[in-house]
C-alpha cells in the first residue's frame, strides 16, 4: 500500500487551513496598522469581515482565487502566522505569495520552512508553473527571504506605495517553479 506524505507539515511546522477560533489572531493581525504598510490594507477589519470571510476560507482556490493557511508552530502548538496565494492564475498557472509570522517567532527560520512548504504544494497539487512576490523595497527581511529561496528580481514599481507624502519602490520577483 503506497503511502502519502502531508506536504503541507514537516517535523517542526504545519500549514492548515483556516478554523473559527482563528478570528481573535486575524483581528489582531489584520488590524496591526504597522503591518499595512506591507499589503494594500488602508481600514480595520470588523470581527464580522473576518467572520464571514474564516466562512467563506472553505471555497476551493480556483474559485476564489486565493488560499490563506495559517502557520503552526508543532513544538509550542501555536499559531505563529498565515502563509498566503492570491492573484491564482490556473490557466497561466501562476500566483502571487505573501507571508507573514508574529514577532516573537521572526529570525528563526519558520518563515524559510513555511515558503518551502508553500512551494511545494504549488508546484505538485496545483501544478503551478511560476509564483511572484511583491515587496517594499526597505523591507529587506522579506527581500532576503525570498532571494535566499532563489526568487529572481524582475522589476520595481516605482514609487508605488505612499507613504505619507513620500512614496516607495516595490520590488517584484519571480520563481520558476
Amino acid at each position: 500500500m503506497m503511502q502519502y506524505e502531508n506536504i503541507l507539515e514537516n517535523d517542526e511546522i504545519k500549514l492548515r487551513a483556516l478554523e473559527p477560533e482563528d478570528i481573535s489572531l486575524l483581528y489582531v493581525w489584520e488590524n496591526d496598522t504597522k503591518l499595512w504598510e506591507v499589503g494594500s490594507t488602508i481600514a480595520p477589519f470588523s470581527k464580522k469581515i473576518l467572520k464571514d470571510y474564516i466562512e467563506n476560507s472553505h471555497l476551493d482556490i480556483y474559485e476564489a482565487k486565493q488560499l490563506r493557511l495559517m502557520i503552526d508552530d508543532k513544538q509550542s502548538q501555536t499559531t505563529i502566522g498565515t502563509i498566503d496565494l492570491y492573484d491564482f492564475d490556473p490557466h497561466n498557472r501562476r500566483a502571487g505569495i505573501g507571508i507573514l509570522v508574529t514577532k516573537e517567532f521572526q529570525n528563526k527560520g519558520f518563515a524559510t520552512k513555511s515558503l518551502q512548504l508553500l512551494l511545494h504544494y504549488c508546484k505538485t497539487m496545483l501544478l503551478l508553473h511560476q509564483v511572484f512576490v511583491e515587496i517594499p523595497q526597505n523591507n529587506e527581511a522579506c527581500l532576503s527571504l525570498f532571494r535566499n529561496a532563489d526568487f529572481q528580481k524582475i522589476g520595481i514599481k516605482k514609487d508605488w506605495l505612499a507613504r505619507g507624502h513620500e512614496y516607495e519602490d516595490v520590488v517584484v520577483m519571480q520563481k520558476i517553479l
